[in-house]
């Protein structure tokens, strides 16, 4: 029997970010027959304006908890470097049409690092190109397909899945088998919760 593992996430959540060493334990713990599916959850849509000043504080703020609460670092220079925008969907795009050439996690990957720790803007089409191209994309093609109708239609359809799976935060974990649906507790530096969790579950009679 294949389960399937619905991580939900935004590339440019900050919480999605703490929460990546973990979820790489846990997926190096699964067993064979429980496959990750990786969901983007579009935090923003596109937009060309600056991020009001209000949100980039309240922003800036939750990255110094995350420091403190999971020990996650981060780049502050972004917000003086940058101009932030509340726009999440391009990269939330980039990731898919990676997904599409086996390397979604690597492009997952570059776009955090990118962003949280080398203080570039994922907001923009430029950040992403070019992080395509870092990790082996054709550069001119992705650029094409990240403003072409078709990704949009894609992402669109996603987003659809991802509210299908009853999930209004970010990161969120769902086992799913048959038609049935199961969120998993979220724990930032608890892998053995998570894995317990769903190792319950998938050995519980009512599947």
């Amino acid at each position: 029997m294949i389960y399937t593992l619905y991580h939900v996430h935004d590339p440019m959540c900050s919480w999605c970010y703490a929460f990546k060493p973990t979820l790489d334990e846990l997926r190096k713990n699964l067993d064979s027959n429980i496959k990750i599916q990786h969901v983007v959850g579009g935090l923003a849509k596109h937009s060309d304006e600056i991020m009001p000043k209000d949100m980039q504080e309240k922003i800036q703020s939750i990255w110094h908890d995350i420091e403190k609460t999971v020990g996650t670092k981060f780049n502050h220079n972004f917000w003086k470097d940058c101009l932030p925008r509340r726009s999440t969907y391009l990269a939330c795009q980039a990731t898919m049409l990676a997904r599409g050439e086996n390397k979604e996690d690597e492009m997952i990957e570059a776009i955090q690092k990118a962003y949280y720790l080398n203080a570039q803007n994922p907001s923009d089409a430029s950040t992403l190109i070019n992080l395509a191209k870092q990790i082996g994309m054709d550069g001119k093609k992705f650029e094409e397909d990240l403003k072409s109708e078709k990704i949009e239609d894609d992402l669109h359809n996603e987003l659809n899945l991802r509210r299908s799976l009853n999930v209004r935060a970010f990161p969120s974990l769902v086992l799913k088998y048959k038609k049935e649906l199961y969120p998993i507790n979220i724990k930032y530096n608890d892998y053995k919760s998570m894995l317990d969790q769903i190792n319950n579950m998938v050995e519980n009679s009512y599947f």
